[in-house]
């Protein structure tokens, strides 16, 4: 960004990737389903549901700890005190990873492979045109994320803080890199910073900014998944559970998030 466009910023954006960029219903929760289902010998395979569930606690933003984690729980629920399983982290997380991504590390050919779009670059244009910069701060991996950001989308060098970069969410390392990088590293807190995402993670992330860095306005928006939106009660529930976890406004897909609705929010 050069200092002639920092002047003409008026918000930051910075969009979390999955459910937001990228629906993930039959990707990343498919996989978790996979891996839950592999290492309860096929006693239980967590639903969509199950799975937000989880989710709604915020605090299981990594989709390998997510998978142990209800792992754990089946077992529990079978009267196993998980301190007795011998489960393997690392053995999960390469299941994981064979199915989300393939079994070849080089030619991905899992489930990453048919992700549905829910932005396209124009949308990005727009905004860069309305002089609202715009990046990426993700708990997907650096890969996966520049997947759909580079090759999927296009784009060059997006500004992207993943997985291998910051401590999971909610905590707010992250958002706060994301925003240095956007505005390179300079002192001025004046420009409103919104946070676009799709789980209570994301908006406890928002708060935790907010804690840490009061002098600048952060705003947490609600974008609601794909697959919550298959019935009104559900929809309806997945948006209550996001406005109590902070989020001022929630849309049903990222691109309603338009320039003007940008300088309604800042």
């Amino acid at each position: 960004m050069t200092q002639q466009s920092q002047l003409l910023v008026s918000a930051i954006v910075v969009f979390d990737i999955d459910g937001v960029v990228r629906d993930v219903s039959n990707s990343y929760r498919r996989a978790i389903a996979d891996t839950v289902e592999q290492f309860t010998q096929g006693a239980y395979r967590p639903s969509l549901a199950d799975i937000d569930v989880l989710k709604s606690e915020g605090i299981w933003n990594n989709d390998w700890e997510a998978s142990q984690e209800l792992i754990y729980r089946y077992f529990e629920a079978q009267g196993q005190p998980r301190n007795s399983l011998a489960l393997d982290y690392q053995e999960i997380v390469r299941f994981f990873q064979s199915r989300y991504r393939g079994s070849d590390p080089e030619n991905w050919t899992g489930y990453i492979c048919n992700e549905p779009l829910l932005l396209q670059s124009h949308y990005l244009n727009e905004l860069s045109s309305a002089g609202i910069a715009w990046g990426f701060f993700s708990g997907a991996t650096r890969g996966s994320a520049n997947y759909v950001l580079e090759k999927r989308l296009g784009l060059q060098s997006p500004v992207l803080i993943a997985m291998e970069d910051a401590p999971s969410k909610p905590d707010p390392t992250g958002l706060i890199a994301t925003v240095q990088q956007l505005t390179n590293n300079t002192l001025d807190n004046s420009t409103p910073v919104v946070y676009v995402g799709d789980t209570v993670a994301d908006m406890y992330t928002v708060e935790k900014a907010r804690s840490l860095a009061p002098n600048r306005v952060w705003i947490g928006v609600g974008v609601l998944p794909p697959h919550v939106q298959e019935s009104p009660q559900r929809r309806d529930a997945y948006a209550q559970t996001l406005k109590v976890a902070g989020a001022k406004v929630i849309f049903d897909n990222v691109q309603q998030l338009t320039p003007r609705e940008i300088q309604k929010l800042v």
